[in-house]
């Protein structure tokens, strides 16, 4: 069902400061900061030959992101996003077979305009699991 990994999420204290690492350190292209202010975050992309790092920044006080910042001060990986092509049909799947889908289970459109959903971290071995339609 899954495809190939999409991106790995790292929330970052300072995304000016995490931009600048990647690109003036490592020598990637990264994206321009974008606000999401459905999913309560700022994102930026670190592009890779084979894959992207998303940096996360919480958007407000009310941030899913600012809670892993306080117990994790200078941030850390937050999640790992898996392809799937018909998001509908894989959530089906998990849920049929006893995975939690987060949130009311309904795709939202996530940072490259395809439909992302999140599955509990505790059906994943502790890991935070996205799943984009794509």
């Amino acid at each position: 069902m899954i495809g190939r990994l999409n991106h790995v999420a790292i929330v970052v204290p300072d995304l000016e400061a995490a931009s600048n690492y990647y690109r003036n350190i490592m020598g990637a292209e990264v994206s321009s900061a974008e606000a999401l202010p459905e999913h309560g975050v700022i994102t930026v992309f670190v592009e890779l030959e084979n894959s992207t790092i998303e940096l996360l920044h919480p958007l407000g006080d009310h941030s899913p992101v600012s809670a892993f910042l306080e117990r994790n001060p200078d941030g850390g990986v937050h999640h790992l996003c898996y392809q799937v092509e018909d998001i509908t049909s894989a959530r089906l799947q998990l849920e049929t077979s006893g995975a939690r889908v987060l949130g009311d289970g309904k795709p939202r459109i996530g940072a490259h305009g395809n439909p992302v959903l999140f599955l509990h971290p505790k059906d994943s071995f502790g890991v935070l699991i996205e799943l984009e339609e794509g």
